[in-house]
C-alpha cells in the first residue's frame, strides 16, 4: 500500500481526536520547556560574568594578584622600574550598588588611562565628553552608554552609590560606546575611573586588586616569579572563569537533573498518547495487515506520528523555554549573588548549543517513548490485532516480568547511590534508576491493589464499585501509564518538599546554636551569605564601649583562592565568657579549642573538608600576606553558610601572616537584665552618620537567615509546579483516552438503564480509585527520593551533612494532591461520557 496513504490515514487519526493531540503536544512542549529555561538562566548568568570578566581582564596573559588585601601600589612602581619588566597596568576592582533604578549591583573598574592601551583599549575608545576630568577631578566616572541608559545619567550628571554601608557620589565626565553589541552587553553594568578614585571609593588606599602583565613568551615568567615579594603570585586570566564554573557547578547540576524529571514525566505522556493511538486503532492496524502492509510499513507510521507530535512540541517547547527562562534567570541571578558572587544580568542570553540540546532531548524523548507501541502495532498478526482484547492479556501477563525488571533496576540504582565516590554522575543515574523501577512495579501492583479494591468498593458503593475497581484491572494498560506518570510528579513533590524542610529544619538548628550573641552589627554587603564589607577606622572600638554591652566578639571575612577555589577565611575575635558557637563534627571540642589556640593552627568547614579531602590534622596551604604557609587543622566544624568550604582562625593568627586589621562583624552579648531592643537603639544612635550599618538582634539576624534560605530554593518550588503540571496535563490525557476508549462499553450500559449520574458516578469513582493508588504508590517512592537527596546527592554537590525530617504535613499534601489532581482530569471524561447518545456510541465506524 502507498505510504501516502498511510500517511494520510495517520493524519486523519491525529485530527479526529484535536484534544488528546493538544494536551500530547502541550506535555511535549512542557517538558521541554521546563529543561531549555533552566539551562537558558543559567548559563545567562555565568556567561554574563564570564563576558564581563575577559572584558575587565582585556588583553592581559598574565596577572599578579596578592592575599586578602590585594598588592601594594608601590609593587606596579617598582615593577614598571625593573630592567626588562613586561607591559603592566595597574587595576583596582570592586562592587558597589547603584542607589537609583533598580539598585543594581556595579563593578568599579579602577585603571591607569596612560598603561591601558595595550590591555584594555575601549577605555580610550569613542563616545561623548572628554577624559581631562578623570585625571583632574576627584569623583569622576566614564560610563559604557548602556550603562549610563540604566542610571537615567549622562555626562555632566552625577548619581549615587552605596558601597560599605557608605554613599559616595560620582560624577559622569565621558560616555564610551562600545565598538560591537557583545562588548557592550559585556560592559553593561561597569563604571571605569582612575586608580587614585577607585581606592578611595572602596577604601583600598594604597592597595590594588592586582596587576596586569602582557608576557610575550613563558620564558618571561621565571625571572618575574624569582623577583616577586612573599605573598605575590603569577596566575593566568583564564583561571577565574574556570573557578566560577567549579563553585557553581553543583548548584547548576542540581537544577538540571530536577527540570530532567519534568521531561520524564512527559515521556510517560508520549508513551500514554501512542499507546492509545494503537489501542483504539488496532482494527484498523489489523484490517491493514490482512491486506498486505507490512510490519516495518506499519512500525514507521506509528514512529513518524510520534516524531511529528515530538517536532512541533519541542519547537513549542523551544519558545515557551525562551519566554519561562526570562522570568527565571531573576530567580538564578538572585540566588548566585545570594551563594556565590555578584552577578547583574537581566537578559537572557540565547545560547544555541542549548537550543540544540532541547531539540534533541524533545525529539529523543518523544522517540524513545513511542518505540514500544511502535513495535506492538507492527509485531502482532492480523487476527490477534483485531482482537479488543489482547492488548490487555498482554499487560497484565507483562506485568510480573516488568516488575521483575523494576526489581532489577530499584537493585542497580540502590547500588550506584552506594558508590564510594563524591562524583554526581553516578548519583543521578541511580536516582533515575530508582524511579524507573518503581514505575515498572506500577502496573503488576495496581492489578493487585485494584482486585482487593473491589470488595471494599462494593461493600461502599455497591456494584458501581466493583466494577470502578474491576475497570482499572481491566484497562491495566492505560491506567498503569498514568499511574506511573502521577506518582512520579506527586514524588518528586514529597522527595524535594521533605529535602527542603530537611535542609530547612537543619539549619534553623545550626543558627540557634551559633547565633549566641544579642546584637548582630555588620555594613552592608552585594553578597547576602557573607560580609566581605568593613567598619570604617575607629567605629568598632567605639561600639564596643557601649553601655550595657557585656561582653563582645569580631569577625574579619576575607577570601582567598586555595586549591584554586575562592575560599572564605575567617578571623574570629572570640569573646570571654560565653561559649564558642561552633559543633564539631568529630573530637572533643575541649581538646579541639586548646589546640586552635596553638600558632599556625585553625578550623575547616564540613564542605572544605568533604570537597578538598582535608580532616583533622592535615594541612591547609594559605596564600598569606608573608607567602604561602601550611596551617594544621584542629577540627572540621558544621557550617551550612557555604558549600565552597570555608577557613576558621583565631584572630591573633591571622594578624600574624596578614597586613589587614579591618573588621567585618561585630557581635554584642547584653548584659544581665538590659533589654536588647534598648542595646540595638542605643547602638544606632552611637553609629550616628558615620556609616550605615545592619544592626539586627539575634531573632532579626535568624530570620533575615532563614529568609535568604527560603530565596535560594524559590526555584526549586518553581521546578516543582512545573513537574507537577507536566503530570497533571499526563493525567488528563489519560484519563481522556481511556473513557473515549470505552465509549461503546458505557453505551452499552446506557442501554441497559444506566442513568447520566450513575455513570458519572462509576468514572468519578474510577479517577478516584486511580487517585488514591498514585498517592499511596508516591509516598514510600518520594521519602526514597527524599533520603537519596539529603543523603547522596546534597552530600555529593555541598559538603553538607543534613538530617532527614519526614513531615506528615507533606506527606497528606502529597496524597491530597494526587486525589485532587485525578479527580479534576476525570471531570471532563466523566461529562462527555454522561451526555453522549448512546446510539451514537454504538455505531461501528
Amino acid at each position: 500500500m502507498s505510504h501516502r496513504l498511510l500517511t494520510l490515514a495517520s493524519a486523519r487519526h491525529l485530527g479526529k481526536h484535536p484534544w488528546l493531540t493538544a494536551l500530547s503536544l502541550l506535555g511535549i512542549a512542557l517538558g521541554v520547556a521546563v529543561v531549555v529555561s533552566i539551562d537558558l538562566a543559567s548559563s545567562s548568568a555565568l556567561r554574563a560574568f564570564e563576558q564581563s570578566t575577559e572584558t575587565v581582564s582585556g588583553r592581559a596573559t598574565h596577572q599578579l594578584v596578592g592575599g586578602a588585601t590585594g598588592l601594594p601600589d608601590s609593587l606596579y612602581r617598582e615593577l614598571r622600574m625593573r630592567p626588562g619588566a613586561p607591559l603592566a597596568a595597574p587595576v583596582v576592582e570592586g562592587s558597589v550598588r547603584a542607589l537609583r533604578g533598580d539598585r543594581r549591583p556595579l563593578t568599579v573598574l579602577g585603571v591607569d588611562p596612560f598603561a591601558e592601551a595595550p590591555f584594555r583599549p575601549y577605555v580610550r575608545g569613542g563616545g561623548s565628553g572628554t577624559m581631562d576630568a578623570l585625571l583632574t577631578e576627584p569623583g569622576t566616572v566614564i560610563l559604557p552608554a548602556a550603562t549610563a541608559r540604566l542610571l537615567g545619567v549622562g555626562v555632566g550628571d552625577s548619581f549615587e552609590v552605596g558601597v560599605g554601608g557608605l554613599t559616595r557620589s560620582l560624577k559622569v565626565v565621558l560616555l564610551l560606546t562600545p565598538p560591537d553589541e557583545r562588548t557592550a552587553r559585556a560592559m553593561e553594568g561597569l563604571v571605569l575611573t582612575d586608580v587614585s578614585t577607585a581606592q578611595e571609593l572602596l577604601g583600598r588606599t594604597g592597595r590594588l586588586s592586582r596587576i596586569d602583565l602582557r608576557l610575550d613568551s613563558e620564558a618571561e615568567l621565571a625571572p618575574l616569579q624569582a623577583w616577586l615579594p612573599p605573598g605575590v603570585e603569577v596566575v593566568r586570566p583564564s583561571a577565574r572563569g574556570s573557578t566560577v564554573d567549579q563553585m557553581t557547578r553543583a548548584f547548576r547540576t542540581n537544577l538540571t537533573a530536577l527540570s530532567l524529571l519534568a521531561l520524564v514525566v512527559g515521556m510517560f505522556l508520549i508513551y500514554n498518547t501512542m499507546t492509545f493511538s494503537v489501542v483504539q486503532r488496532r482494527g484498523l492496524l489489523g484490517r491493514l495487515r490482512a491486506l498486505g502492509v507490512t510490519r516495518g510499513e506499519l512500525f514507521t507510521v506509528v514512529l513518524g506520528e510520534a516524531a511529528l507530535l515530538g517536532a512541533v512540541g519541542t519547537a513549542a517547547g523551544l519558545l515557551l523555554g525562551i519566554m519561562l527562562g526570562r522570568g527565571l534567570v531573576g530567580l538564578v541571578t538572585q540566588t548566585i549573588n545570594d551563594l556565590y558572587f555578584v552577578v547583574s544580568v537581566r537578559r537572557l542570553s540565547l545560547e544555541p548549543w542549548t537550543l540544540v540540546k532541547g531539540l534533541g532531548l524533545g525529539l529523543g524523548a518523544t522517540v524513545v517513548a513511542a518505540l514500544m507501541p511502535a513495535w506492538e502495532a507492527a509485531r502482532s498478526t492480523p487476527v490477534t490485532t483485531m482482537r479488543r482484547s489482547t492488548v490487555e492479556d498482554v499487560a497484565r501477563s507483562r506485568a510480573p516480568r516488568l516488575a521483575l525488571l523494576g526489581l532489577g533496576l530499584l537493585g542497580l540504582g540502590g547500588g550506584l547511590l552506594a558508590l564510594p565516590t563524591h562524583a554526581l554522575p553516578p548519583a543521578y543515574a541511580g536516582l533515575f534508576a530508582v524511579l524507573l523501577g518503581t514505575a515498572l512495579l506500577v502496573p503488576w501492583t495496581t492489578e493487585r491493589l485494584a482486585l482487593a479494591s473491589a470488595g471494599p468498593l462494593g461493600a461502599g458503593f455497591g456494584m458501581l464499585g466493583r466494577m470502578a475497581a474491576r475497570g482499572v484491572r481491566a484497562s491495566l494498560s492505560r491506567t498503569a501509564v498514568a499511574l506511573a506518570a502521577l506518582m512520579i510528579a506527586v514524588a518528586t513533590t514529597v522527595g524535594v518538599g521533605l529535602m527542603v524542610a530537611s535542609f530547612r529544619g537543619t539549619v534553623v538548628s545550626w543558627l540557634e546554636s551559633s547565633l549566641q550573641a544579642d546584637v548582630f552589627i555588620s555594613p552592608p554587603s552585594l553578597i547576602a551569605r557573607r560580609g566581605y564589607s568593613a567598619f570604617v577606622p575607629g567605629l568598632v572600638e567605639h561600639l564596643r564601649a557601649t553601655p550595657g554591652v557585656a561582653a563582645s566578639s569580631t569577625i574579619r571575612v576575607v577570601q582567598l583562592t586555595v586549591d584554586g577555589l575562592p575560599t572564605d577565611v575567617l578571623a574570629v575575635e572570640f569573646a570571654q565568657g560565653p561559649e564558642r558557637p561552633y559543633r564539631f563534627k568529630d573530637g572533643d571540642p575541649t581538646a579541639i579549642w586548646r589546640e586552635l589556640e596553638a600558632p599556625g593552627t585553625l578550623l575547616v568547614s564540613e564542605p572544605f573538608s568533604y570537597h578538598r579531602n582535608v580532616h583533622r590534622g592535615d594541612t591547609v596551604r594559605l596564600p598569606t600576606d608573608k607567602g604561602p604557609r601550611d596551617f594544621r587543622v584542629a577540627g572540621v566544624y558544621f557550617d551550612y553558610g557555604s558549600d565552597t568550604g570555608t577557613v576558621l582562625m583565631p584572630r591573633a593568627t591571622y594578624n600574624e601572616y596578614f597586613d589587614d586589621r579591618e573588621v567585618s562583624g561585630l557581635a554584642l552579648y547584653a548584659a544581665p537584665g538590659q533589654d536588647v531592643d534598648a542595646l540595638v537603639a542605643r547602638v544606632l544612635e552611637r553609629t550616628g552618620d558615620r556609616q550605615t550599618l545592619n544592626v539586627r538582634p539575634n531573632r532579626a539576624l535568624r530570620e533575615g537567615s532563614l529568609e535568604v534560605f527560603d530565596r535560594t530554593f524559590t526555584i526549586t518550588h518553581v521546578l516543582r509546579l512545573l513537574a507537577i503540571g507536566v503530570a497533571f496535563i499526563g493525567v488528563l490525557s489519560a484519563l481522556m483516552a481511556l473513557q473515549l476508549e470505552r465509549a461503546r462499553e458505557f453505551a452499552v450500559l446506557r442501554a441497559m438503564g444506566l442513568t447520566p449520574g450513575q455513570l458519572w458516578g462509576l468514572v468519578s469513582l474510577q479517577t478516584g480509585l486511580l487517585g488514591l493508588l498514585a498517592g499511596l504508590f508516591a509516598l514510600p517512592l518520594g521519602v526514597g527520593l527524599a533520603a537519596i537527596l539529603v543523603y547522596v546527592i546534597n552530600q555529593r554537590s555541598f559538603g553538607w551533612t543534613l538530617q532527614l525530617a519526614v513531615t506528615p504535613s507533606i506527606l497528606g499534601q502529597a496524597l491530597l494532591l494526587a486525589l485532587v489532581a485525578a479527580a479534576l482530569a476525570g471531570l471532563y471524561p466523566a461529562w462527555r461520557m454522561a451526555r453522549a447518545n448512546p446510539a451514537l456510541a454504538l455505531r461501528e465506524e
